[in-house]
């Protein structure tokens, strides 16, 4: 059988491409029309490296001076050596360009359904499916998207992961005066057509072998929402933690959806945090590095997942670095939010 597998590149880019059962992954990629770069071809240079950050492998032969003990734990691999056995993806310390791979998909999605799902934010549903493919992305992506009317694009992470039949989901931040805001709020109709191109971004769900903790900030939520599905359709042994942070409580959204995933996922928890809450607001107040147990993360290598505006993510970061957690995988994406 054919497995799929992602390459995903330093400059933010991702190729999809088949693997046929038993072949080099190397030559599927070649046969593909990815020319990562290679010497030897025999597992001893170290040219082709990579990093595989979900599914099964096995490899052939790697030399010692290549890839060291250490490298073979972290799942570093050699694509000349590697075959796979699961849908997989690889990442690669280097842009795309130097494969000479086509960049991100042109698309055009049809608007099926827009609501306000917060004071805030409006949750955006785009239909693909007159495209000849499903478009294939990692869970925790985005797309650029065109605003109809404007020559504007911005840039909103998949709310969902990809479905056979291309449905889309996005959160969307309604700002006072902002041209997507103005456009959800004035002209959005169900029909409309919306150009975007995707997939962007090396943020996206690796392999699962320790305890994760998610932490969304305001839209930030929607990256992680695409991943907690993921989770849910690829099953998961590893307790998950979901801290959502926001100014007010009114601003949180999709809580229905966010509590059933305690039904779904073994060892789900939810924390809310909210930094500027009314008096009757009863949960977690303030900044999330706030309600982190250091004595926790200290005993427990964990992978952590950070989604939103620069000022929560250094924050995060700080509180780690002050707390010494060198077994705390971090993985971030920062996101500025357009005030136009």
């Amino acid at each position: 059988m054919n497995h799929k597998v992602a390459f995903s590149f330093a400059d933010g880019k991702t190729l999809f491409f088949p693997v046929q059962a038993n072949e080099v992954l190397l030559d599927a990629a070649l046969r593909n029309g990815i020319n990562i770069p290679l010497d030897c071809r025999e597992g001893v240079c170290g040219t082709c490296q990579g990093r595989c950050e979900s599914g099964d492998y096995s490899q052939d032969y790697v030399d010692d001076e290549a890839l060291s003990s250490l490298d073979l734990q972290q799942r570093k691999m050699l694509t000349c050596q590697t075959r796979v056995k699961s849908d997989a993806a690889f990442y690669f310390d280097f842009a795309s360009s130097l494969c000479n791979a086509a960049g991100p998909a042109q698309l055009s999605g049809t608007v099926t359904h827009v609501r306000q799902v917060s004071a805030s934010t409006a949750i955006l549903h785009l239909d693909l499916g007159a495209t000849t493919q499903p478009l294939d992305f990692l869970p925790g992506q985005y797309a650029r998207l065109l605003i109809p009317g404007t020559t504007s694009k911005r840039s909103y992470s998949f709310a969902n992961r990809p479905t056979s039949s291309n449905q889309l989901q996005f959160l969307i931040r309604l700002l006072p005066d902002g041209v997507m805001s103005n456009y959800i709020r004035e002209r959005c109709q169900v029909g409309d057509e919306i150009a975007m191109e995707a997939p962007l971004g090396a943020f996206y769900l690796r392999h699962i072998t320790r305890p994760l903790i998610l932490v969304a900030g305001g839209t930030g939520l929607s990256a992680l929402l695409g991943m907690l599905d993921e989770i849910v359709a690829r099953g998961c042994e590893q307790p998950v933690h979901l801290y959502y942070g926001v100014r007010d409580a009114a601003d949180l959204c999709e809580s229905e959806r966010i509590h059933a995933y305690a039904q779904r996922i073994p060892g789900f928890r939810y924390t809310p945090v909210v930094s500027d809450p009314s008096a009757d607001w009863d949960g977690k107040r303030g900044y999330i590095a706030e309600h982190f147990d250091a004595g926790e993360l200290r005993d427990a290598a964990v992978d952590l997942y950070v989604c939103g505006p620069p000022p929560m993510v250094e924050s995060i970061k700080s509180w780690l670095q002050l707390q010494t957690l060198d077994n705390v995988q971090l993985y971030y994406e920062k996101f500025t939010e357009s005030n136009v």
